[in-house]
This record gives structure tokens, sequence and C-alpha cells, in this order.
């Protein structure tokens, strides 16, 4: 099962942002990487190739997808009627190892990407170990009964946030994916018209 196993606090220096959750090293260091990172010298101005490009390594390395995958789900966003950045964020957010994460189940994409690939988790009652399966609404997610008493699972929903096109019930450890989310409730920092442009190149 391919996924991103190099450093995450340069990723996150990198982007400037806390593309894995929480980091200390972009709080103590919030400059880029590597031995002139933290020069006055001003960079010479980035190309509009440059700028697309990071955007869409950004949104790669947030959602924990590699890059034949990213292009698949992008050739799929292009293919559905409507706008085609607010497509591919909305198939994003609709796998499951995302939907376990924006449900509280765990910390972060990593941790919930592990937890749905050790058989933690059920969708529609069967067993699912695929991170990347794509959830339709009116998918039900639940936790294995016997990984409820889980400490990382408990101790994730203790601090769990609410989505509108998500339902969870806490005394049955069981969720909904209602509908897939409008741009403007995903509160992702990604500019998705920066890819399109650099994919329609």
């Amino acid at each position: 099962m391919a996924r991103y196993r190099g450093p995450k606090a340069k990723i996150a220096r990198r982007f400037r942002e806390p593309i894995f959750g929480p980091s200390k090293a972009l709080e103590r260091k919030n400059y880029a990487p590597g031995q002139h990172g933290n020069t006055r010298r001003r960079r010479s101005k980035k190309s509009e190739y440059a700028i697309q490009l990071a955007e869409k390594q950004k949104a790669k390395y947030t959602y924990g997808v590699l890059e034949k995958q990213f292009a698949r789900t992008f050739d799929k966003a292009a293919r559905k009627k409507g706008i085609t950045g607010e497509n591919l964020l909305k198939l994003l957010e609709a796998r499951l190892d995302n939907t376990v994460f924006r449900m509280g189940l765990a910390p972060t994409r990593r941790a919930a990407r592990q937890l749905v690939s050790h058989k933690h988790i059920k969708v529609n009652g069967t067993i699912t170990n695929i991170p990347s399966a794509q959830l339709r609404p009116g998918d039900e997610i639940e936790v294995r009964e016997r990984s409820k008493s889980l400490e990382a699972i408990t101790d994730a929903l203790a601090g769990r946030k609410t989505f509108s096109w998500l339902d969870w019930d806490q005394d049955r450890y069981t969720g909904k994916f209602l509908s897939y989310p409008e741009r403007d409730e995903i509160p992702e920092n990604i500019k998705e018209q920066l890819i399109v442009e650099l994919y329609s190149k």
C-alpha cells in the first residue's frame, strides 16, 4: 500500500502550513528548510508553473495521495459535471481515510489511514481496509466492536470537530457520510483552480 514515507516537518516548513497536523518544528522554524531557508535575501520570483505545481504538491501531501492516484482522481473530477477543482476536492474529501479523520476517530489522516488498513473500520457493515475507498452519500461508517475501546480512538474523539456533511452517533460509534461537501465547507487552504490550470497545460 503506497504512501509518502519521507520527512513530515520538512514538508510543513516548505509550505509553512501544518500539512500533517500540529508540528513543533514548524512553530520553532517558521521558514523554508535548507541552509538558505532563513536568509533575508529575497528569492527570485516564482514562475506561474512553480506556483501551480506547489499547490498540487500541497494538496497531495495534505490528503496523503501519491502522484498517479492524484492524477486519476483529477481525471475523474474532470469528467464529472460541475467545476473541476471543486469536484477534485469533493472526491478527496470522500476518501475513507479522510472521512475517518473528519469524524474525529483519528488525530491525523495518517492515523486514520492506519485505523482503516488495520481493519478497525466497517463501511455499511463490512470491514474495509482500503484507505482510498470512495464513499457515496448514505454510506455508514462504524468502528468495529472490538476496536471501540482503543485508547487512540477514544482520545481522538475527545477533541473531535463537527462537519455538516457528516453525522456521528457517539453512543453507537457509527457515522454517516450524508453528502459531498460544498467548497466553502472544506477548511483546507488549497487553491484548487491553480491545480486545474496546471493539468490543463
